[in-house]
């Protein structure tokens, strides 16, 4: 079976499962955790060598001053619990995000798990967190203006290429799978320059209902597709 080199997951529906069962958003939030651990080992079993997780989106900080605070310690919390046990299992983290909207506690322990050396990592885990995927694009694009004025890059160097390399996920292969929970139908401003021909998936379920059955359909409908890149299907052979 055709297996993706990259997964990009919208890891949404934390509040609406929590709301449901009559709890608080919190809830939602920490059961969450769960089906990261889950897609994390599902990623090393199959192979799958990049993933990439909404964990704040740069509008998320319009929720209620109580959830984005809860949110931050949550994170702070959770990577000083897995972080020694996610370079056990060869599991390299990396954040993107714009970083200046972060206190320093959480920065402290976003450069504290950038910094562990992780040598022949299985999986490269990619975290955004306080990220849009308008903003990638234009910090991408000031970089560039930033080196024609230096003199480092002439404007006929900018291209396609010089562009995607100063992306966010520049330095690895594009998303082959995007997937999203929750039932909403679109990428709400999530690596809108990688994931350009990735395949799409989407789930009714909810994130914290999100198991390893729903990540195996997943990959049984990425399995099933042809891609393109915008050229024609191959030519099949003629039967006997």
């Amino acid at each position: 079976m055709t297996v993706p080199r990259h997964v990009a997951i919208i890891m949404d529906g934390n509040g609406r499962w929590a709301s449901r069962r009559g709890l608080p958003r919190s809830a939602g939030h920490k059961a969450g955790l769960k089906p990261v651990r889950l897609c994390v080992e599902e990623c090393r079993r199959r192979g799958i060598s990049y993933l990439t997780l909404f964990a704040f989106s740069s509008e998320n900080w319009s929720r209620p001053v109580t959830e984005v605070g809860f949110l931050m310690s949550l994170f702070i919390e959770t990577l000083e619990r897995e972080i020694d046990d996610l370079a056990r299992q060869s599991v390299e983290v990396r954040f993107i995000g714009d970083r200046s909207a972060l206190g320093t506690p959480i920065l402290q322990r976003i450069e504290a798990a950038e910094a562990r050396c992780v040598p022949a990592a299985q999986l490269r885990l990619t975290i955004a967190l306080a990220y849009g995927g308008r903003w990638d694009i234009a910090r991408a694009a000031r970089t560039l203006a930033l080196d024609v004025m230096a003199g480092r890059l002439s404007i006929d160097e900018i291209n396609e290429s010089t562009l995607g390399q100063r992306i966010s996920l520049g330095d690895i292969p594009d998303p082959d799978l995007f997937i999203r929970t929750g039932g909403e139908q679109r990428i709400s401003n999530f690596l809108l320059w990688s994931l350009a021909y990735s395949e799409l998936w989407f789930t009714e379920r909810l994130w914290p209902e999100f198991d390893a059955g729903d990540f195996g359909a997943a990959m049984d409908a990425y399995a099933g597709r042809e891609r393109r890149f915008g050229g024609v299907p191959a030519p099949r052979e003629p039967a006997c």
